[in-house]
């Protein structure tokens, strides 16, 4: 299934692959207006005396993610940002040091903290069928012939695979579609845009259709 850059939680649930592909990049990276916060991991139990941590990883990249001197938010955010001081695997677990957290006790008040990075501070995905949800939102939807469709407002990452919100033109009404690039064969990141083939009768299809996405 084509994948939402920073959303793929291999360790926790896998995508299954999607022969159609996903959609074609037209250009280089976007501006952001919002925060799109990414979930890399997740705190567990104190290792040790000295303050370290395991950590649940929910990243692609735990190398780059928790190298030292990297900050990370959390959730809840009044426990961080937390700046990562040194990492190590064990026994195929990552083990974590923090500036500042130095004993077991404080350690511990950590614990099921979820750490997170702001997409916007990444750089683009090097999978051309990768995009950060910030990207997406806001994108102008077309059809082929260029007649509007409405705007890209929120990304969902479903069970099946990511699906694009889309906040109709004419009606305000939420249209669902699939990020498969049988759907959304064109992104052109640079212009804003993205191209919709709809099948027939998406376009009379919306969110409150009984919650029901098309496939």
């Amino acid at each position: 299934m084509p994948r939402v850059a920073g959303h793929r939680r291999r360790p926790v649930r896998p995508a299954p692959p999607d022969p159609a592909g996903g959609p074609a990049v037209a250009a280089a990276d976007g501006p952001a207006a919002e925060a799109d916060l990414l979930v890399v991991g997740r705190i567990g139990k104190p290792q040790g005396i000295k303050g370290e941590v395991t950590v649940q990883v929910r990243t692609d990249d735990p190398d780059a993610r928790f190298a030292a001197g990297s900050a990370l938010l959390t959730d809840p955010p009044e426990r961080g940002p937390l700046t990562v001081s040194a990492a190590r695997w064990q026994n195929g677990r990552l083990v974590v040091a923090f500036e500042g957290v130095g004993d077991r006790n404080t350690a511990e008040q950590l614990r099921e903290t979820l750490l997170q990075v702001d997409a916007r501070t990444l750089p683009p995905p090097q999978d051309e069928d990768e995009f950060h949800d910030h990207v997406l939102r806001g994108m102008a939807a077309r059809l082929a012939d260029g007649s509007a469709i409405g705007d890209v407002v929120d990304v969902l990452h479903l069970p099946h695979g990511d699906v694009l919100v889309l906040a109709r033109a004419d009606t305000g009404a939420e249209l669902l579609v699939p990020f498969v690039r049988a759907m959304v064969p064109v992104v052109d990141v640079a212009g804003r845009w993205l191209q919709v083939d709809p099948p027939e009768g998406l376009l009379d299809l919306t969110s409150d259709a009984e919650g029901t996405v098309p496939s």
